[in-house]
């Protein structure tokens, strides 16, 4: 390993020492004797099998493990679409492998593409948690022996993989439903993205150009927080191999589910080797992840989204481990909007196979970490297809297929990883710098200040922003304030201008997921400035330095003058008051319990 994986692996176990061992110990005390249905009393078992089918028999006789199967299933989602037809082929699986499946519950799937610059948005971070929650209610029936997840947009996988902690005594897997097939190149939907944004291009023409690129079942094929969440499972050992990113609705991604099923049968009570979830999932596991993340310049949300995952496995982590990881891993792929490939080109490259191996070959990966098909990871450095119909695997490319998307080790795209952390006087914040060019990864200028992104848009709209040099300074945006919305929409106006010459940046307590392209963002700030964060001591004109590569965020004012401030306050928000309408109202005690950034923005505690 190499030394500061080895040091920060240290740091997160000696951090998580406490917390680890109470979490196994609950998970020690959950282990089932049998199947878990064998405890239930013979009114709640006749409850479990009444409408069962052909399966009627088998769940009552308990000698069979029951898989449980949580699904994110929806219609409207083109990532989730595909599920639909999962429960068919998981029951039949199951069958196969002499066990029982049954739908234990599903939970709820918004899509971020739809809610994007909409009040909506600002359910999106909680709905991780809502997610959590409900697929917990799916499982506390205490029915299944094992479970499999049916998930993989971005907030999704996150609340899923929570609630599969704390059901750690069972095993669990993800399956997820392969990316679309390639639509309109991204950067030619991105130029009239940037077109309509100065009005140089009309609404029909902005339609087609996404419709041509979001145009059939599967996940979205820019390498955004859902295709980030695929690759994390794999790096993690939570997929059947190589299951990441094959198409939908083909006989290989159906052989795929199936073998997941196979895993979880192999790995219950009832089965040759008992592999509960607890026992899988340790510091090695979210090292793995966080490295995955970095050298693929992966989503910004996992700052957020692998705190608060580790936290519900006892696991600590920070923004402090993945940027002294980012300094140590290189930069190996180049996936829209960090390059101009989408999924479907880095799989046909060499795709996760290819990076999982030349990671553990660096020594920033434990390749010893155990996963759900067996200890070690090698079985992800091998590609799976159809030989004769039957599911076989095989080794990866030894070399790149196509070096503009995918690299090895040794001529890497940049020397470090996507995500750094910055701080001084105004908090902490993450940084994206994957898709940022050198030259503009540190800027001083002045701050122009915000309460939301719809004013920028306004000013930007109006010219009161051309020629200038500035810092956009968004705040009230965090998980207390609103929920910590995706500040998406405010992509094409910043390029544009920095296309057009100008330095700019955005400085946000809210979130750009993992879209935020080549223009520099510190986003994530904490404290948030609800919270009495220092970005709410910033003023017009005040000039304000972000250096990724020093790891600095500051404003540059005086000590004394620094101090008198107060903490801005925010303005009313219309005559209903902030976060209303849309449900948002139904929310209030998500935004007053919800933790920082760093921990996570989640309303969970683990004590």
């Amino acid at each position: 390993m190499h030394p500061v994986a080895t040091e920060v692996l240290e740091r997160i176990r000696t951090r998580s020492q406490e917390s680890r061992a109470a979490y196994l110990e609950d998970m020690a005390a959950a282990r089932p004797e049998g199947p878990a249905r064998a405890s239930l009393s013979c009114a709640n078992l006749a409850h479990v099998f009444a409408a069962s089918g052909e399966d009627k028999d088998g769940l009552r006789r308990l000698k069979i493990p029951n898989i449980g199967i949580v699904s994110a299933y929806n219609d409207m989602l083109s990532a989730h679409q595909p599920f639909e037809r999962f429960p068919d082929l998981i029951r039949a699986a199951a069958r196969a492998n002499k066990a029982t499946a049954q739908v234990a519950g599903g939970v709820p799937a918004m899509c971020d593409g739809v809610t994007q610059g909409r009040g909506g948005m600002e359910l999106s971070l909680f709905s991780r948690d809502v997610i959590a929650l409900s697929a917990a209610v799916a499982l506390t029936h205490d029915a299944f022996d094992a479970a499999l997840m049916l998930g993989v947009c971005d907030k999704i996988v996150p609340g899923l993989m929570i609630a599969a902690a704390r059901f750690g005594h069972l095993p669990i897997l993800f399956a997820p439903a392969g990316p679309m097939p390639s639509g309109i190149p991204n950067p030619e939907k991105a130029k009239v993205r940037k077109r309509y944004a100065i009005g140089e291009a009309s609404r029909e023409e902005l339609l087609e150009a996404e419709a041509q690129s979001y145009h059939a079942a599967g996940t979205c094929t820019f390498y955004g927080t859902a295709n980030s969440n695929q690759f994390l499972m794999e790096a993690m050992g939570l997929h059947a191999p190589g299951a990441a990113f094959v198409a939908p609705n083909t006989p290989l991604r159906d052989a795929l589910t199936a073998e997941a099923v196979r895993l979880l049968v192999a790995s219950s009570p009832l089965g040759a080797s008992y592999r509960p979830f607890a026992a899988v999932i340790d510091e090695r596991s979210f090292l793995n992840a966080m490295v995955a993340l970095l050298a693929s310049g992966g989503s910004t949300n996992h700052a957020i989204h692998l705190v608060a995952m580790a936290a519900a496995c006892g696991i600590v982590i920070d923004w402090e481990d993945l940027s002294r990881l980012s300094s140590v891993t290189p930069l190996l792929a180049r996936v829209y909007p960090n390059g101009v490939a989408d999924v479907n080109h880095f799989q046909a490259a060499g795709g996760t196979q290819f990076l999982i191996r030349e990671l553990i070959a660096l020594g920033v990966m434990c390749g010893d970490a155990a996963t759900m098909a067996g200890p070690g990871l090698s079985s992800y450095t091998k590609e799976p297809y159809l030989a004769d119909g039957r599911l076989a695997w095989r080794e990866a490319p030894q070399a790149s297929l196509d070096e503009s998307v995918l690299r090895p080790g040794e001529r890497p795209f940049d020397a470090e990883g996507g995500l750094r952390l910055v701080q001084g006087n105004l908090g902490r914040a993450v940084v994206k710098v994957s898709a940022v060019p050198q030259d503009r990864r540190a800027i001083l200028a002045p701050a122009r200040i915000y309460d939301d992104q719809e004013a920028l848009a306004a000013d930007f709209k109006a010219g009161q922003l051309d020629g200038l040099d500035f810092v956009a300074v968004v705040r009230f945006q965090g998980p207390q304030a609103n929920g910590m919305p995706e500040l998406h929409a405010l992509t094409p106006a910043l390029s544009v201008m920095q296309d057009r010459g100008q330095r700019v940046a955005l400085l946000t307590d809210g979130r750009m997921s993992g879209a935020s392209g080549a223009v520099l963002a510190a986003i994530h700030v904490t404290p948030e400035v609800l919270c009495g964060g220092a970005l709410g001591k910033l003023r017009n004109g005040d000039l304000v330095r972000i250096d990724a590569a020093a790891g600095v965020m500051e404003a540059q004012v005086g000590a004394e003058d620094w101090s008198r401030r107060e903490i801005a306050t925010r303005a009313p928000q219309g005559a209903r008051g902030p976060g209303r309408g849309l449900g948002r109202e139904m929310f209030g005690m998500f935004r007053a319990r919800a933790a920082s950034a760093e921990e996570g923005g989640g309303i969970f505690g683990w004590d």
